[in-house]
Protein backbone atom coordinates (compact mmCIF):
# COMPACT_ATOMS: atom_id res chain seq x y z
CA UNK A 1 0.00 0.00 0.00
CA UNK A 2 1.45 3.34 -1.10
CA UNK A 3 -0.04 6.22 0.84
CA UNK A 4 0.42 9.97 0.70
CA UNK A 5 -0.54 11.52 4.03
CA UNK A 6 -0.60 15.15 5.09
CA UNK A 7 -1.78 17.40 7.90
CA UNK A 8 -2.03 21.19 7.68
CA UNK A 9 -4.36 21.82 10.61
CA UNK A 10 -1.75 23.30 12.97
CA UNK A 11 1.18 25.70 12.69
CA UNK A 12 3.38 22.78 11.59
CA UNK A 13 2.33 21.19 8.30
CA UNK A 14 3.54 17.61 7.86
CA UNK A 15 3.65 15.39 4.77
CA UNK A 16 4.63 11.74 4.39
CA UNK A 17 4.98 9.01 1.79
CA UNK A 18 4.18 5.65 3.37
CA UNK A 19 4.97 2.37 1.62
CA UNK A 20 3.87 -1.00 3.00
CA UNK A 21 3.91 0.10 6.63
CA UNK A 22 6.98 2.34 6.60
CA UNK A 23 7.42 6.09 6.29
CA UNK A 24 9.94 6.26 3.44
CA UNK A 25 9.95 10.05 3.16
CA UNK A 26 8.60 12.72 5.49
CA UNK A 27 8.91 16.44 6.07
CA UNK A 28 7.47 19.28 8.14
CA UNK A 29 7.20 23.04 7.69
CA UNK A 30 6.38 25.62 10.35
CA UNK A 31 4.74 29.02 10.00
CA UNK A 32 1.00 29.18 10.71
CA UNK A 33 -1.31 28.70 7.73
CA UNK A 34 1.41 29.82 5.29
CA UNK A 35 3.13 26.46 5.74
CA UNK A 36 0.06 24.70 4.34
CA UNK A 37 0.33 26.66 1.12
CA UNK A 38 3.56 24.85 0.23
CA UNK A 39 2.18 21.35 0.69
CA UNK A 40 2.14 20.51 -3.04
CA UNK A 41 5.82 21.34 -3.26
CA UNK A 42 6.45 19.05 -0.31
CA UNK A 43 4.50 16.28 -2.02
CA UNK A 44 6.67 16.56 -5.16
CA UNK A 45 9.83 16.54 -3.07
CA UNK A 46 8.85 13.48 -1.04
CA UNK A 47 7.66 11.47 -4.02
CA UNK A 48 11.01 12.12 -5.70
CA UNK A 49 12.84 10.98 -2.56
CA UNK A 50 10.73 7.82 -2.48
CA UNK A 51 11.23 7.15 -6.19
CA UNK A 52 7.49 7.28 -6.86
CA UNK A 53 5.12 9.20 -9.11
CA UNK A 54 1.67 10.49 -8.20
CA UNK A 55 0.21 7.72 -10.34
CA UNK A 56 1.83 5.12 -8.07
CA UNK A 57 -0.26 6.14 -5.05
CA UNK A 58 -3.09 3.94 -3.76
CA UNK A 59 -4.57 6.20 -1.08
CA UNK A 60 -4.40 9.72 0.32
CA UNK A 61 -4.96 10.42 4.02
CA UNK A 62 -5.44 13.96 5.30
CA UNK A 63 -5.67 15.49 8.76
CA UNK A 64 -9.24 16.53 9.60
CA UNK A 65 -8.27 18.90 12.38
CA UNK A 66 -9.28 20.49 14.60
CA UNK A 67 -6.94 23.38 14.05
CA UNK A 68 -6.64 26.60 12.09
CA UNK A 69 -9.55 27.10 9.71
CA UNK A 70 -7.49 28.23 6.72
CA UNK A 71 -4.74 25.64 7.11
CA UNK A 72 -7.22 22.84 7.59
CA UNK A 73 -9.20 23.76 4.49
CA UNK A 74 -6.04 24.00 2.36
CA UNK A 75 -4.94 20.50 3.35
CA UNK A 76 -8.32 18.88 2.81
CA UNK A 77 -8.84 20.64 -0.52
CA UNK A 78 -5.39 19.53 -1.67
CA UNK A 79 -6.05 15.92 -0.68
CA UNK A 80 -9.47 15.84 -2.32
CA UNK A 81 -8.16 17.45 -5.50
CA UNK A 82 -5.32 14.97 -5.81
CA UNK A 83 -7.61 12.05 -5.07
CA UNK A 84 -10.09 13.18 -7.71
CA UNK A 85 -7.38 13.71 -10.32
CA UNK A 86 -5.76 10.32 -9.61
CA UNK A 87 -9.00 8.41 -9.14
CA UNK A 88 -7.97 7.04 -5.75
CA UNK A 89 -9.68 7.14 -2.31
CA UNK A 90 -9.16 9.97 0.14
CA UNK A 91 -9.62 9.42 3.87
CA UNK A 92 -9.49 11.68 6.92
CA UNK A 93 -7.85 11.21 10.33
CA UNK A 94 -8.28 13.48 13.33
CA UNK A 95 -5.20 15.55 14.07
CA UNK A 96 -5.81 14.79 17.76
CA UNK A 97 -5.74 11.05 17.01
CA UNK A 98 -2.45 11.45 15.17
CA UNK A 99 -0.90 13.22 18.17
CA UNK A 100 -2.20 10.52 20.50
CA UNK A 101 -0.73 7.74 18.37
CA UNK A 102 2.65 9.43 18.47
CA UNK A 103 2.56 9.99 22.24
CA UNK A 104 1.39 6.53 23.28
CA UNK A 105 -1.12 5.17 25.78
CA UNK A 106 -2.37 7.47 28.50
CA UNK A 107 -1.42 10.72 26.79
CA UNK A 108 -3.74 13.64 26.13
CA UNK A 109 -3.51 15.68 22.92
CA UNK A 110 -3.85 19.46 23.19
CA UNK A 111 -3.98 21.75 20.13
CA UNK A 112 -3.96 25.53 20.33
CA UNK A 113 -7.46 26.74 19.37
CA UNK A 114 -6.65 30.46 19.66
CA UNK A 115 -8.96 32.83 21.58
CA UNK A 116 -7.60 31.44 24.87
CA UNK A 117 -8.87 27.91 24.23
CA UNK A 118 -7.50 24.50 23.31
CA UNK A 119 -8.79 21.46 21.45
CA UNK A 120 -8.20 18.29 23.43
CA UNK A 121 -8.77 14.54 23.47
CA UNK A 122 -7.46 11.55 25.35
CA UNK A 123 -8.43 8.87 27.86
CA UNK A 124 -11.71 9.94 29.44
CA UNK A 125 -11.75 13.15 27.39
CA UNK A 126 -13.87 13.13 24.26
CA UNK A 127 -12.71 15.58 21.55
CA UNK A 128 -13.64 19.04 22.81
CA UNK A 129 -12.76 22.72 22.93
CA UNK A 130 -12.11 24.14 26.38
CA UNK A 131 -10.28 26.78 28.36
CA UNK A 132 -6.83 25.54 29.48
CA UNK A 133 -7.84 25.74 33.14
CA UNK A 134 -10.91 23.60 32.46
CA UNK A 135 -8.76 20.96 30.77
CA UNK A 136 -6.20 21.14 33.58
CA UNK A 137 -8.91 20.28 36.11
CA UNK A 138 -9.67 17.08 34.17
CA UNK A 139 -6.10 15.82 33.96
CA UNK A 140 -4.65 13.20 36.27
CA UNK A 141 -1.38 14.36 37.83
CA UNK A 142 1.57 13.37 35.68
CA UNK A 143 -0.47 12.95 32.48
CA UNK A 144 1.64 13.34 29.35
CA UNK A 145 0.22 16.36 27.51
CA UNK A 146 1.31 16.92 23.91
CA UNK A 147 0.58 19.37 21.12
CA UNK A 148 1.11 23.06 20.45
CA UNK A 149 -1.67 23.93 22.88
CA UNK A 150 0.29 22.27 25.66
CA UNK A 151 3.35 24.31 24.68
CA UNK A 152 1.52 27.65 24.45
CA UNK A 153 -0.31 27.20 27.74
CA UNK A 154 2.37 25.22 29.57
CA UNK A 155 2.03 27.32 32.74
CA UNK A 156 -1.67 26.46 32.93
CA UNK A 157 -0.94 22.74 33.28
CA UNK A 158 1.29 22.52 36.37
CA UNK A 159 0.30 18.94 37.19
CA UNK A 160 0.82 17.59 33.66
CA UNK A 161 4.01 16.32 32.07
CA UNK A 162 4.62 18.57 29.05
CA UNK A 163 7.70 17.72 26.94
CA UNK A 164 10.18 20.45 25.98
CA UNK A 165 8.92 22.90 23.38
CA UNK A 166 10.81 21.37 20.44
CA UNK A 167 9.86 17.78 21.24
CA UNK A 168 8.63 15.82 18.19
CA UNK A 169 5.75 14.63 20.38
CA UNK A 170 4.11 18.04 19.86
CA UNK A 171 3.97 17.55 16.07
CA UNK A 172 1.09 15.70 14.32
CA UNK A 173 3.44 13.74 12.07
CA UNK A 174 1.78 12.55 8.86
CA UNK A 175 3.20 9.06 9.39
CA UNK A 176 0.66 8.61 12.18
CA UNK A 177 -2.21 9.50 9.86
CA UNK A 178 -1.00 6.88 7.40
CA UNK A 179 -0.71 4.30 10.16
CA UNK A 180 -4.35 4.97 11.09
CA UNK A 181 -5.65 4.64 7.53
CA UNK A 182 -7.58 1.40 8.10
CA UNK A 183 -9.94 3.13 10.53
CA UNK A 184 -9.96 6.49 8.76
CA UNK A 185 -13.24 8.15 7.85
CA UNK A 186 -14.40 10.70 5.33
CA UNK A 187 -12.10 13.69 4.65
CA UNK A 188 -14.44 16.13 6.36
CA UNK A 189 -13.18 18.93 8.62
CA UNK A 190 -13.47 18.46 12.38
CA UNK A 191 -13.95 21.97 13.72
CA UNK A 192 -15.28 21.37 17.29
CA UNK A 193 -16.11 25.09 17.25
CA UNK A 194 -17.88 27.34 14.76
CA UNK A 195 -15.46 29.15 12.40
CA UNK A 196 -14.94 32.84 13.16
CA UNK A 197 -16.94 33.89 10.10
CA UNK A 198 -19.99 31.97 11.31
CA UNK A 199 -19.67 33.34 14.85
CA UNK A 200 -19.60 36.92 13.58
CA UNK A 201 -22.94 36.63 11.73
CA UNK A 202 -26.00 38.17 13.39
CA UNK A 203 -28.35 35.68 15.03
CA UNK A 204 -30.37 33.84 12.40
CA UNK A 205 -28.33 35.19 9.46
CA UNK A 206 -26.74 31.81 8.76
CA UNK A 207 -30.06 29.94 8.80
Amino acid sequence: MRILSLDTATDVATTCVWVDGDAVAETSAAGRSASAQHVLGQVDQLLAEAGLALSDLDLIVAGRGPGTFTGLRIGLATARGLGFALGIPVRGVSTLDALLRGAGDGAVACIDARRGEVFAAGPGIDPCVAAPDTLADRLIAGTLLVGDGAVRHRDRFPAASVPVDDSPLHVPWARHHAALHENAGAPEPLYLRAPDADRSLPAGAAA
